[in-house]
């Protein structure tokens, strides 16, 4: 009887709203009011574009900053939901990994003018005199520039789970789906973030290209920090400029600690390893909704419809299943397959072909090739350096969580830095020194991908065990032995998938690297990149297939010559475990 008189008070004490519930209410409802102001933009007519142009008065950043907040937020769920489907039937099946992992190679490389120019459309018409269309348009580019990389950490992380780990789920007979939530998503979810975070700066990198939607000779201009960027670069306006770098700031700041900084910490108890961690990650948002009362009752009901989901044990029918194996896989169906991508890829090939061969001739394919491994020569030097110089940063950061937590927004923001924003200084230097644009160009190329290298390592190091560190101490590894013996070969799966998504991005980011402007001073370094950002200027389609064909082809050849190896090496010898 006494017990259940204590347990009435007991529940009204945990109901009873404490002063952390009115702080974190007011922060929901502030956050569902930005949101509900954001969306009733979406829904106004396209002419409404025409009324209120973008104006480069400061007054109007903070709704420039909320919109394209809005769209890469969005863009980020969508990553996130396509990361999850393509990573796992990748690292799930041999057969469609065959498939998935080059067509993932090649549309990371996919310049993003390269999609502009075939979903615009698509997604006007959808909802046409609508500024909705427009909006999804954008959301859509920016995901182009932020899922590529989540998807090769997801996949990575999946292909490394540790063996004995797999033991355990077999021993306790998870299903598929039991072993997606409850093993490789929280074993891939360190890695994930680190490159959420990523895409989030990455996607400031092509806000500005992805907020001017052109379709045939109209220019729809979005409001937003990107396509005030690019008004302030097209008036010469630098005081414009540092307005929009500060507001990129403050925004960069404010979910990085309202949002990535709280699920830091809450993933860290995702490590793989069997001592606790010497200094966990901490966040005061986190902290805030943890001493919340109502807020976290609340949530009760949410937390176990998440846990019933992911306990579900699903299987396929009776019906459907095909018959167990004992021996090795059908090498009958793995012909058939491998003919079926043959064909395909054959039958796609000759079309582009036909294409190209009616208007270009022996002379302009050769050209291009030339540009081709001109810009790949860039590429390899540039991703060499970078290598040189981030993963040292990256284990130092990453073994250090505290200090993680103040690098965190710094590094964000630097990855966010757009690019053209240091056009008008190289140009400037470039002309007044003299200097060969075909060289000093080259860094551009580098500066907005060279941290999908620094995020990865961070990832690395952060979820390096920490019983294997102490192994290290223990057996007195110093000095170039522990980085030979201990955390390279730790990091190396993660500085894989950072290289993989830093060429890919430098290839991508050549575009608009290898042609730089400021007022009347252009430059043009020879490359792929030239080569498709001219032909697209002057509206040469012909060209810029060409340009994007054969940059596909070499970024999926030098990938599975080199990156793939180099990942099946780390599978095979470097899996924790």
């Amino acid at each position: 009887m006494a017990l259940q008189d204590l347990r009435v008070p007991t529940l009204g004490q945990a109901m009873r709203p404490n002063i952390w519930d009115v702080v974190a209410l007011i922060l929901v409802i502030g956050a569902m009011v930005l949101i509900v102001y954001g969306g009733e933009q979406t829904a106004a007519p396209l002419s409404a574009l025409d009324i209120t142009p973008v104006s480069l008065d400061p007054a109007n950043l903070p709704a420039y900053a909320l919109r394209t907040t809005m769209r890469m937020l969005l863009a980020i769920a969508c990553s996130i939901v396509f990361t999850f489907i393509y990573a796992a039937l990748a690292a799930k099946s041999r057969r469609a990994e065959m498939v998935l992992i080059p067509l993932l190679d090649i549309l990371q490389s996919v310049p993003i003018l390269g999609f502009l120019t075939f979903t615009v459309v698509f997604f006007m018409n959808l909802f046409p005199g609508s500024v909705f269309g427009a909006e999804l348009a954008c959301v859509f580019a920016i995901f182009t520039s932020q899922a590529w990389n989540m998807t090769f950490s997801m996949y990575q992380s999946m292909r490394n789970v540790p063996k004995d780990l797999e033991e355990a789920s077999q021993s306790f007979h998870l299903s598929g789906w039991q072993r997606f939530w409850r093993l490789d998503v929280p074993f891939a979810m360190p890695g994930l973030i680190w490159n959420t975070m990523m895409s989030m700066s990455g996607g400031w990198f092509f806000v500005v290209a992805s907020e001017a939607i052109t379709v045939g000779s109209t220019t729809v201009t979005l409001p937003g920090i990107g396509s005030y960027v690019a008004l302030g670069i097209q008036k010469q306006n630098l005081p414009a400029i540092g307005y929009a770098i500060l507001a990129m700031l403050l925004v960069i700041i404010a979910y990085d600690q309202l949002l990535f900084r709280p699920v830091v910490a809450w993933a860290d108890k995702f490590r793989f390893e069997q001592t606790a961690s010497a200094s966990a990650p901490t966040s005061w948002m986190l902290d805030l909704f943890r001493r919340t009362r109502a807020l976290r009752a609340l949530s009760y009901p949410f937390a176990a419809m998440n846990k019933a989901i992911s306990n579900l044990h699903l299987t396929l029918p009776a019906g459907l299943k095909l018959p167990a194996r004992s021996g090795p896989p059908s090498r009958a169906i793995d012909a058939l397959w491998l003919v079926l991508i043959v064909t395909s890829t054959g039958y796609a090939a000759w079309r582009t072909y036909a294409y190209l061969s009616a208007t270009l001739g022996p002379s302009d394919f050769f050209s291009a090739i030339g540009y081709g491994f001109l810009t790949l020569t860039r590429v390899i030097v540039l991703i060499f350096f970078a290598t040189l110089i981030w993963v040292p940063v990256g284990v130092w950061i990453g073994l250090r969580p505290k200090l993680a937590e103040r690098i965190q927004p710094l590094a964000q923001f630097l990855a966010a830095f757009p690019a053209n924003l240091a056009f008008p200084v190289f140009v400037v230097v470039i002309v007044r020194y003299g200097l060969n644009a075909n060289v000093w160009l080259s860094p551009l190329m580098i500066l907005g991908t060279q941290w999908y290298i620094l995020f990865n390592v961070i990832a690395g190091a952060s979820a390096f065990p920490t019983d294997l560190r102490e192994a290290a101490g223990s057996f007195h590894l110093r000095g170039w032995r522990w980085w030979t013996k201990v955390i390279l070969p730790g990091i190396f799966p993660y500085y894989i998938t950072g290289a993989i998504t830093a060429s890919g991005g430098s290839w991508n980011a050549s575009i608009v690297a290898e042609v730089a402007s400021w007022g009347d001073a252009h430059l043009t370094a020879a490359g792929l990149g030239a080569y498709i950002a001219t032909a697209t200027e002057a509206g040469d389609f012909p060209r810029v297939v060409l340009g994007i064909a054969i940059m596909c082809i070499l970024v999926t050849l030098f990938n599975r010559l080199l990156w793939r190896p180099l990942y099946a090496f780390g599978e095979r010898r470097l899996r924790l475990g």
